[in-house]
């Protein structure tokens, strides 16, 4: 056994549980600071809770903590056992936050916003800041809990079912009742479907985005030299092809080249170089394989 790459990966998991850790805080201040004292219920699980607590005043942290033991105790037997760890340290760590929150021991007062003239920025804000603690916790290999959780045990046992309409689904029902909690007004529902959509757009736009490279087709009586300075100055490689014009039916060599969108001027300036190329670049959303080696390598 490599005793030293076991320490590393230890250490590695180590962080990453101390990094959602930190998202769990950063999640309990974003509902102490721009949901409660703005009247309406986020999205999921935690948007229910937060109707009880306005109801009853019992603490979100509780109610969370309830909620999602049973839920990361099934998935850590149907779905994925890390998975379902790294799921509960997060809602375990952000139900206690919330309650030391609740009960001033951690007073941010002073911070808190409420929307007496925008209604709509305090949603805004709690969508974007929880949609991108939603992209760092998946990044890490677990969830936020409540209606995720859900939706990858429902995953599981019906693989065709889209998880996007399932949470939706779960997510309107939240707006729906928000509407009878909250004395029959329609703002509350409003706020909910405006954190709803800036959660989801803020995760999926980092999600792709952290994910999208730029591919590149050149055709050219240079490819040799082309993807010799592809290699040598981009340090990525190519694919040659073999490909035929349909008009004049020479032969020619085709390069497929994949790089990250930041080096994208750098290979339109290598290709300004040689007299009859042909280029055209296309959006890749994911990449497989070796591609971060192949960018790391010096060839």
């Amino acid at each position: 056994m490599d005793i030293k790459k076991t320490n590393s990966g230890l250490a590695a998991d180590i962080g990453k549980f101390f990094v959602i850790i930190v998202l769990a805080f950063v999640g309990a201040l974003n509902f102490q600071i721009f949901v409660f004292n703005n009247q309406f219920a986020p999205s999921g699980i935690n948007g229910i809770a937060t109707m009880v607590q306005y109801l009853f005043g019992i603490s979100v942290g509780y109610l969370s903590l309830i909620i999602n033991i049973p839920l990361c105790i099934a998935a850590f037997f149907i779905v994925d056992r890390m998975y379902a760890v790294k799921s509960f340290v997060y809602t375990a760590a952000m139900s206690l936050f919330l309650i030391l929150l609740r009960a001033k021991v951690i007073d941010v007062t002073r911070f808190e916003y409420t929307s007496d003239n925008s209604i709509v920025l305090a949603p805004i804000a709690a969508g974007i800041i929880a949609g991108f603690s939603f992209y760092c916790v998946v990044k890490l290999g677990g969830s936020t809990g409540g209606t995720d959780v859900i939706g990858a045990i429902v995953h599981h046992y019906r693989s065709e079912t889209n998880l996007v309409w399932t949470i939706f689904c779960l997510n309107a029902v939240t707006a729906f009742i928000s509407y009878f909690v909250y004395d029959f007004k329609i703002e509350p529902v409003i706020c909910c479907l405006i954190y709803i959509f800036a959660s989801s757009r803020v995760s999926d736009s980092v999600i792709k985005s952290g994910r999208q490279c730029i591919k590149f087709e050149i055709v050219s009586p240079h490819a040799e030299e082309i993807s010799e300075r592809i290699v040598n100055d981009i340090k990525h490689t190519a694919t040659e092809v073999d490909v035929t014009g349909m008009y004049s039916h020479n032969q020619s060599k085709m390069l497929i080249c994949i790089i990250n969108k930041w080096q994208v001027a750098q290979l339109r300036k290598i290709l300004q170089d040689y007299p009859n190329t042909f280029a055209y670049e296309t959006l890749v959303n994911e990449t497989f394989g070796n591609f971060k080696n192949i960018k790391r390598s010096s060839r």
